[in-house]
């Protein structure tokens, strides 16, 4: 005759899965570099919208220009 788990074995046999947290710290460090990503692209496309790169453009030339 087979043991058939009882639904409690099964029950604490799940709970323990769920509990289990090996490879946690990967897909914490795949998010982190995604979103990082994210905000590199969004940066990159605010620095080279052209009024920004204008203004940066007038700041650069202001300063290389003036004499105290």
């Amino acid at each position: 005759m087979q043991n058939i788990p009882t639904l409690t074995v099964l029950t604490s046999r799940f709970r323990a899965k769920l509990a289990d947290e090996s490879g946690m710290s990967t897909i914490e460090y795949a998010m982190g570099s995604l979103a990082a990503a994210a905000l590199a692209a969004v940066l990159y496309g605010v620095i080279n919208a052209s009024a920004v790169v204008d203004a940066i453009e007038g700041i650069i030339t202001g300063a290389l220009t003036n004499t105290p």
